[in-house]
């Protein structure tokens, strides 16, 4: 029997959250439910903040996840510009900037927050890009004439920090402390391949070298503050600059957990079915669950992955033990480069044999598949999105190796 809720409360008004909140009233439940957001926005989307809306080729009502008219529909007690500060399970009790209020069920969306190069807060023209706060702040550098951008890391936002200013004419230098450049997520040799894509557009990559400080001057504009010129790497060399972007991961936002009850490592961590405790769950960026079809406990910061567990988690509020299911996606991501499109679906390993199964990557379009100990593990694409997506079927139908390049033999 479904679990009776008089009111459900989520915290994050984040895509996550508010697809948690879409989804209950979709199924049905007409009782009240807040989404609390510590920004000051209604909720909106992020893959944009990166790519178009950074490039200014799309307008803020390109990004908003709803309109007025069917956010007003969803009957919400929208608070926004409120920072959650505490919880307590046992009494089931919320604290919102200080405030105790009881809840009923509870959704935790409150997602992440990136990391920053030390010795930079307050400095003018450093900047991480995760809202669109953030987003309007490294656009307006770009408006106003910035020349030259170093990125620090070469994952997958910087690199679409990157392809968007060479978009707009900016010398860009992308630096990298791992040997392999998008290794960790790709592998070694598909790792290779995107590097050599921004190498081709021009961007300076220093792959394999940290950075050592951060170069500033005093800024005239603001008076006794300081302004970025460049960054001194680990081996000694300088990289001149006027804006930096930095994209070395994010921490899951949990600080305010302290003290709950909940179980937190480098997330919330849920069981299979995303409870983290009775009558609370969560999703997107902030939760780490068992997905039972890898095996292994997992935290996944992709949209498609908000988007499925924030309908997943609500969903599990409102069930019994009994009724729950696991949440098992096969994850699924994709990034806009310049003119190419990368998706990957399913998992890598750095023992995996690569296979290209269609394509060349010489011309940066191709479909390779990765397996190990006869599993077909996943599938990286480059401008090859109906392929990836007939192969991530086969990924959720737990296709065996040999299974998968049977499938993909009739390709070209």
């Amino acid at each position: 029997m479904p679990v009776g809720r008089d009111r459900i409360t989520i915290v994050g008004a984040s895509l996550a959250g508010y697809w948690a909140a879409e989804t209950l009233r979709r199924d049905g439940f007409e009782g009240p439910i807040s989404l609390i957001g510590d920004e000051g926005h209604e909720p909106y989307d992020r893959p944009p903040l990166s790519k178009k809306y950074l490039a200014g080729e799309v307008g803020r009502d390109r990004v908003d996840l709803s309109n007025a008219e069917k956010l007003a529909a969803l009957d919400l007690d929208l608070r926004l510009g409120r920072r959650a500060t505490g919880l307590d399970v046992a009494a089931r009790t919320l604290e919102v900037e200080g405030v105790s209020e009881p809840f009923d069920g509870l959704v935790i969306a409150t997602g992440a927050r990136c990391r920053t190069l030390p010795g930079t807060d307050g400095v003018a023209g450093v900047h991480t890009l995760r809202t669109i706060d953030d987003a309007d702040a490294v656009r307006a550098a770009m408006d106003v004439g910035a020349e030259r951008m170093v990125v620090v890391g070469a994952g997958f936002i910087g690199a679409e920090v990157a392809s968007t200013a060479v978009g707009r004419g900016l010398a860009v230098t992308m630096v990298e402390a791992l040997e392999a450049p998008f290794g960790r997520v790709l592998g070694m040799e598909m790792g290779a391949v995107l590097a050599d894509v921004h190498r081709g557009h021009g961007v300076d990559l220093r792959a394999g070298v940290g950075v050592d400080e951060v170069l500033t001057e005093p800024d005239g504009g603001t008076g006794a503050g300081l302004r970025v010129v460049g960054i001194r790497l680990v081996d000694g060399s300088e990289v001149a600059c006027d804006l930096l972007v930095a994209g070395i991961g994010v921490i899951p936002n949990v600080d305010w957990l302290e003290g709950s009850g909940l179980e937190v490592a480098d997330g919330v961590v849920c069981d299979e079915t995303c409870l983290a405790a009775p009558d609370v769950v969560a999703a997107g960026d902030v939760a780490r669950w068992t997905n039972a079809r890898y095996g292994e406990s997992m935290r996944v910061e992709h949209w498609d992955n908000a988007v499925q567990q924030g309908v997943h988690a609500a969903r599990r509020l409102l069930q019994s033990d009994e009724e729950a299911e696991p949440f098992t996606p096969v994850p699924w991501f994709w990034s806009d480069q310049y003119d190419r499109k990368v998706q990957l679906a399913g998992r890598t390993h750095p023992d995996a044999e690569v296979r290209v199964v269609a394509g060349s990557v010489a011309e940066h379009r191709f479909v390779a598949y990765y397996g190990l100990g006869g599993r077909f593990l996943g599938v990286l694409g480059v401008n090859r999105p109906r392929q990836v997506m007939q192969s991530k079927g086969l990924l959720e139908q737990d296709a065996s190796w040999d299974e998968a390049l049977v499938f993909a033999a009739d390709w070209d």
